[in-house]
């Protein structure tokens, strides 16, 4: 018996397919962040928005693995993936933060529409992941946004601010790490990242006593991903 026209087997074809089913994965996951939020449930709400940053750390990295694009070169799983990701990091986190109070009443859905709006105009860029493997404006990551915002407590009105300037970053052509895409430093920015996302999930185990120093130290890794995204985009621009 002949093997398939395109020469792949049963087996790289089912592990295409299994990849994409892992991308779109994380769009019911989604759905039941935005009802565990409904009903109140901050923690697994961000258990579900950490279950779907998990999958975006790692489907890429799986779909090279098993060339997705050379095995099923009808399904685009960029497109794909964009989707799922305009979902899970922008629409679940901004529903999260208008339904928990996060934002002063007043302002709670104009600043969560920008949130959505710049979003989509970030993901709609044809630059929006550069050639050399950075993301340009913020990358959305309204998720830990999210996180931050309701863990550490801080005033409405403080949060309208920190979430209208990220907006509008979203808008300003800087350079922002791709850590899984990345060239230089990519093992220790990988690493680190590990390490605060491990930090993360034990926070969320124990999410009613997790100590407010552990969260407040764990903002580390942010402030080292935004430092060493600005230092790649000063170097960039001296060379």
């Amino acid at each position: 018996m002949s093997g398939p026209r395109d020469g792949f087997s049963a087996g790289r074809r089912a592990a295409a397919w299994g990849v994409h089913l892992l991308t779109a994965s994380s769009a019911p996951a989604g759905l039941l962040a935005i009802l565990a939020t409904l009903h109140g449930d901050a923690r697994t709400a961000f258990l579900w928005m950490s279950y779907t940053v998990a999958i975006d750390a790692i489907d890429g990295t799986l779909a090279r693995a098993v060339r997705v694009k050379e095995v099923l070169p009808f399904v685009d799983g960029s497109r794909l993936d964009d989707i799922v990701d305009y979902f899970t990091y922008v629409a679940v986190p901004a529903f999260f933060i208008v339904h928990m109070g996060l934002l002063p009443v007043a302002v709670a859905v104009p600043v969560a529409s920008l949130v959505m709006l710049a979003s989509g105009y970030g993901f709609s860029q044809v630059a929006a992941k550069t050639a050399d493997h950075f993301f340009t404006g913020f990358p959305s990551y309204w998720n830990v946004v999210a996180f931050y915002l309701y863990v550490l407590g801080w005033p409405p009105a403080l949060n309208a601010a920190v979430v209208t300037t990220l907006a509008v970053l979203v808008f300003v052509p800087l350079r922002y790490l791709y850590p899984s895409r990345m060239t230089e430093l990519r093992a220790p920015t990988i690493g680190l990242g590990l390490v605060w996302g491990a930090a993360i999930l034990w926070a969320l185990a124990n999410f009613d006593s997790a100590p407010r120093g552990v969260l407040t130290w764990s903002l580390l890794y942010p402030a080292y991903y935004f430092g060493l995204s600005l230092y790649f985009q000063v170097r960039r621009a001296a060379d």
